[in-house]
């Protein structure tokens, strides 16, 4: 089954769109409340959505680009929000492709000097984004972070979550967030095997409970991968802004 993707303003967004993200959101992650779920979208600049060709709703995720942090010289970045995609399409290229269609307009609108995807992770599927798309990006299993960069990650989080971010760990741990359901979470045969997977799990051993890293990436065109920029091709996403 083919996919197809909008890029959609959230103030755009159709009400009944927002209650069937709502259900697929709940069908993967236990402790989804309503009310919790809609103030959190209601936040966000932009969703994306993944469609089947009948048009039902097969995966989305927010996003929101925050307000420059002056006392980090201006520096923005770009938070991802709830995501998830059916597990029938969880290999689909789709999602982070129209990922890259908004970070390459970001760049035009924005420039590329001081634009960070900033990204929490309670799983390691998500967290494993991170080297399929980026070239750098932190935390990682391959260098340390730079204490410039861990300012910058602290900075960014604790504006975001205050105390519900513990710079000690990286981990941001807010009070009735919602969690991977059981089968998610559970960690298949054989992945312990990828040293990123293992990483994100000595990094976050509580995600299960749902602890999140917390992580960044410059939004750079030269920081995008061989692979990244592949999808950003395949992809053409509709923009419905």
């Amino acid at each position: 089954m083919s996919l197809t993707a909008e890029i959609v303003a959230r103030s755009l967004l159709p009400a009944q769109t927002a209650e069937e993200m709502l259900a697929l959101h709940q069908r993967h992650f236990d402790g989804v409340e309503r009310t919790r779920f809609f103030a959190d979208l209601a936040e966000k600049d932009w969703v994306i959505l993944l469609l089947t060709d009948g048009g039902r709703l097969a995966g989305f995720s927010t996003q929101k680009l925050l307000p420059p942090i002056e006392e980090l010289g201006g520096a923005r970045f770009l938070f991802s929000g709830d995501t998830i995609v059916e597990r029938a399409h969880a290999n689909t290229p789709l999602l982070p492709g129209c990922f890259g269609h908004l970070m390459l307009r970001l760049i035009e609108q924005h420039g590329e000097g001081a634009l960070y995807w900033f990204l929490i992770s309670k799983g390691f599927r998500t967290y494993r984004f991170l080297p399929v798309f980026f070239e750098r990006f932190w935390p990682s299993p391959d260098h340390a972070t730079p204490p410039e960069v861990q300012r910058l990650i602290d900075a960014v989080a604790w504006r975001k979550f205050g105390p519900g971010y513990d710079a000690a760990s990286g981990l941001v741990r807010v009070a009735g967030a919602d969690r991977l359901a059981p089968a998610l979470a559970e960690i298949p045969p054989g992945r312990l095997d990828d040293r990123h997977v293992a990483f994100f799990l000595s990094r976050n051993p509580g995600y299960a409970r749902g602890d999140e890293l917390a992580c960044l990436a410059p939004i750079r065109r030269d920081n995008l991968n061989s692979y990244g920029q592949r999808v950003i091709r395949s992809s053409h996403p509709v923009w419905v802004c």
